[in-house]
């Protein structure tokens, strides 16, 4: 008899395309997960799964059954949610942050948790947002909050908030304001690191014909950011939600300027299958939270 655990093995073992990246996520040995593999061809009389050096895949049988194995499992978990005590809802979910949610409304989401969920452990993990997309898919973390979205197989995005990026500076560097181009040139600018989409938006908008020269000083931690910015070591080009205090007590100003640049979208995104019940409940409290805060720095703005 064909039984869930050899449908929920097929199911991540396709999602992943590996036997190894299966057996961490089900925390099992890579023998036992290809044992599993091999009991539920026995039972369904066909091979599933097409294994070479790279990835593995499965075959068009292999692809029948998983319709039937995603909609069995989600039916299960389906049931699982509305009989199961809130309460009793226990495990561990791996997360990945990125810094700009660290400093802003993810303490509001860890209470959230905490308070719904009294029995569900967060592991957090402070990386940027490339390193982050590379840990979801290779299932090193369950859930990233992060600029996004990812794109790829089974990958499941969910908008969580917008952060508007601003130039910010101390009013010691007595910038006008508002200032030009070749006001911000005058001074570093001091924004996320290399090969962020920050950055780039950065290097970009100095790089149009006629543009001034500019130093960009990159930091992957946005706290360092923000201490170089209130040290009037350069031009902050970050988001001004992260320094909502420092604005308020004018420790940091706003600078104007003709040109913007694009807000940065952050989402929630994770490996979809049946089985990931507790990362689904994790992105619905996340996204209340940033809802929430939204709207709490729009009335104080």
């Amino acid at each position: 008899m064909v039984d869930f655990r050899g449908l929920e093995t097929l199911v991540w073992v396709a999602a992943l395309g590996s036997f190894r990246k299966a057996a961490d996520r089900l925390g099992a040995t890579q023998p036992a997960i290809s044992h599993r593999i091999t009991q539920l061809e026995e039972q369904v009389g066909a091979k599933l799964l097409v294994r070479d050096m790279r990835v593995v895949t499965p075959t068009s049988q292999g692809r029948e059954l998983l319709i039937y194995a995603e909609k069995l499992l989600a039916l299960r978990t389906e049931m699982l949610a509305h009989v199961r005590d809130k309460s009793a809802i226990r495990g561990v979910v791996r997360l990945g942050a990125a810094e700009s949610i660290v400093q802003t409304w993810l303490p509001d989401f860890i209470k959230q948790v905490d308070q719904i969920y009294p029995q569900l452990s967060i592991e957090i993990e402070v990386d940027i947002s490339l390193n982050l997309q590379t840990k979801v898919m290779d299932q090193e973390i369950d859930i990233a909050f992060l600029q996004g979205p990812i794109s790829g197989p089974r990958i499941s995005n969910r908008l969580l908030c917008e952060y508007p990026i601003r130039f910010i500076a101390s009013p010691a560097l007595k910038l006008p304001n508002p200032a030009s181009i070749t006001d911000l040139a005058q001074y570093p600018i001091i924004t996320f690191s290399r090969k962020t989409q920050p950055y780039e938006m950065v290097k970009a908008l100095f790089s149009t014909p006629g543009s001034p020269k500019i130093r960009i000083h990159a930091s992957a931690s946005m706290a360092t950011a923000v201490r170089l910015a209130l040290e009037g070591i350069g031009v902050a080009a970050i988001p001004a939600d992260l320094v909502r205090q420092e604005l308020m007590a004018n420790k940091l100003e706003v600078i104007q300027t003709e040109q913007t640049l694009p807000p940065l979208s952050f989402f929630a995104s994770w490996v979809a299958a049946p089985e990931t019940y507790e990362v689904g409940l994790v992105a619905d409290i996340a996204a209340r939270t940033a809802v929430k805060w939204t709207k709490e720095v729009n009335v104080s703005a």
